[in-house]
């Protein structure tokens, strides 16, 4: 089941962002400063390597109860036992995933117009996963930004938890939060920090703050 206090640093891994560094280092480094959630998504990867790196992260991630949560893929959260599923617009259908996941393993899901947020009432969906707030370098094939506007006008639609994504950093992390998410998904801000515990640790501060 889904703690949303998890929700409040959320890391989402991006290999390019890495800077040639070993995703379970960044993955550690970061969990020690203060993410409460990772998602790993690997557009580009063949299953067997995803799978591997899933259980990889499994590993890191159990000493310190966090869990992790696979990107589109159904098959490969069910293969490493992950405790979440964050799905798209162009993703298994939530109500299909709901039915083949057990029901302690939670579900994600992206929204890009105020209509998906109405829908998302009637979906078995945890939390929805504002994409994006900003523009970002890390995804190209994306809507336009919602704006800080837009964040709170998804805030007035809904009760689920929001987690902000797209652009967020440390610079506008506590406008973000103070428009209505609860939670701030990190990519580059993180993955490529010099120091991502730092990076971590000092993003961690701006949510608990607000």
């Amino acid at each position: 089941m889904l703690d949303p206090k998890c929700l409040r640093l959320y890391l989402v891994t991006d290999n390019l962002s890495l800077k040639g560094r070993p995703i379970t280092e960044v993955v550690l480094q970061a969990v020690q400063g203060g993410v409460g959630c990772v998602q790993l998504r690997e557009k580009n990867m063949d299953m067997r390597d995803f799978y591997a790196r899933a259980v990889a992260l499994m590993q890191v991630l159990a000493p310190f109860k966090v869990p992790l949560v696979i990107n589109d893929r159904i098959d490969l959260a069910l293969a490493c036992g992950a405790q979440g599923v964050h799905l798209g617009q162009s993703d298994m259908p939530p109500e299909v995933a709901r039915r083949l996941l057990p029901p302690e393993v939670f579900i994600g899901w992206s929204v890009e117009t105020l209509d998906h947020v109405w829908r998302s009432a009637s979906l078995p969906v945890d939390y929805l996963g504002v994409s994006p707030v900003f523009e970002t370098p890390t995804k190209t094939d994306i809507p336009p930004p919602w704006g800080l506007d837009g964040l709170g006008r998804v805030r007035a639609a809904t009760p689920l938890p929001l987690v902000a994504i797209g652009g967020v950093h440390t610079g506008n992390a506590a406008v973000v939060m103070a428009a209505g998410a609860d939670g701030l998904a990190i990519v580059s801000a993180i993955c490529s920090a010099p120091d991502p515990r730092s990076a971590a640790k000092h993003l961690k501060a701006i949510c608990d703050a607000s």
